[in-house]
């Protein structure tokens, strides 16, 4: 099959790629994101239509935040979108008159990863994603693996603490909750208000209270060797490096790839989530060791990697 479609839903835009064989993205069409979940679709479908334009397009793929049924054609539910149990693939294929495979947004950033990014060469992958919340993808076996129903893979909310702090799913003590960029700015705000003295560059870059420091300011402090700054970075790849030991206990992956936003500090966080990684693995003096590796592809992963998926059907 040659080229496809690929379509990342953001926040504030919805972006459409053409993407070829190799992974390339040829061009790029964008609108914004509206607030209405039938306005959301009427903009997919705006933005293929830009996209294709001087293009053979044979299929398209959506990468979609939320779970997405077993046929790749419905969304169950969407935590950001009011979407529940939304024929997205019916609907969309009827406007642009091509094939549509609908995928998890990580999944489809995972298989972008595996691909043509840090994953290529390796046949067994986990990707995680360190962003607002934390998002995954499993390939094994050169498999995109989405379990029985679709929706396998949210490794975000697997309860790392009991009773711990209560998360947007309604759990209580998930993962995300002490490994995503919201932990971060919550390790910052509560550190800088224990020891201001130790946050003074930290409080600078925001409005000088903890209360307003945001991400940036976090990773900005830290790149300034600000000590609040730097240890609230080592606390979430505490988290992240004991939470990657346990999934390694369960799928023994020849690589780790982690993306998302907090990823992009480079070794700031990836080499602390290795040294937890290694500290927490399960006979870890005896045994192989995943490599821990940075995400290539950034944030065109889920839109490669869901044109991908499209070609493949």
């Amino acid at each position: 099959m040659g080229l496809t479609i690929g379509v990342d839903i953001g926040g504030t835009k919805i972006a459409a790629g053409v993407v070829d064989e190799e992974g390339q993205i040829l061009s790029m069409f964008t609108v914004p994101t509206p607030p209405t979940a039938v306005g959301i679709v009427d903009a997919i479908c705006s933005a293929v239509d830009g996209a294709r334009e001087g293009h053979d397009i044979e299929a398209v793929g959506i990468g979609a935040a939320g779970y997405v049924d077993d046929k790749r054609a419905t969304v169950l539910f969407a935590p950001n979108i009011d979407w529940r149990h939304e024929p997205l693939k019916d609907k969309v294929e009827q406007r642009v008159g091509l094939p549509v495979v609908v995928e998890n947004d990580a999944n489809a950033a995972a298989w972008g990863e595996y691909r043509f990014g840090a994953g290529k060469g390796h046949d067994d992958v986990i990707c995680i994603t360190l962003g607002t919340g934390l998002g995954g993808g499993i390939i094994i076996g050169n498999k995109l693996r989405r379990g029985r129903f679709g929706v396998a893979a949210e490794f975000g909310h697997i309860r790392v603490v009991p009773d711990g702090l209560l998360c947007g799913c309604g759990s209580q003590g998930c993962w995300e909750q002490y490994a995503s960029g919201r932990a971060l700015v919550r390790y910052a705000r509560q550190r800088a208000n224990a020891t201001p003295e130790n946050a003074e560059i930290l409080l600078s870059l925001g409005d000088g209270t903890p209360e307003g420091v945001q991400g940036k300011h976090v990773s900005e402090a830290a790149r300034q060797g600000d000590p609040v700054a730097i240890d609230s970075f080592r606390e979430l790849a505490r988290w992240a490096g004991a939470g990657l030991a346990d999934l390694a206990s369960l799928f023994d992956p020849s690589a780790f790839i982690v993306g998302g936003g907090v990823s992009d500090e480079g070794e700031l966080v990836l080499d602390p989530i290795r040294k937890s990684f290694r500290r927490w693995l399960i006979g870890g003096e005896w045994r192989p060791h995943a490599q821990v590796l940075a995400a290539q592809l950034g944030g065109k992963a889920g839109l490669v990697g869901a044109a991908d998926l499209a070609r493949q059907g």
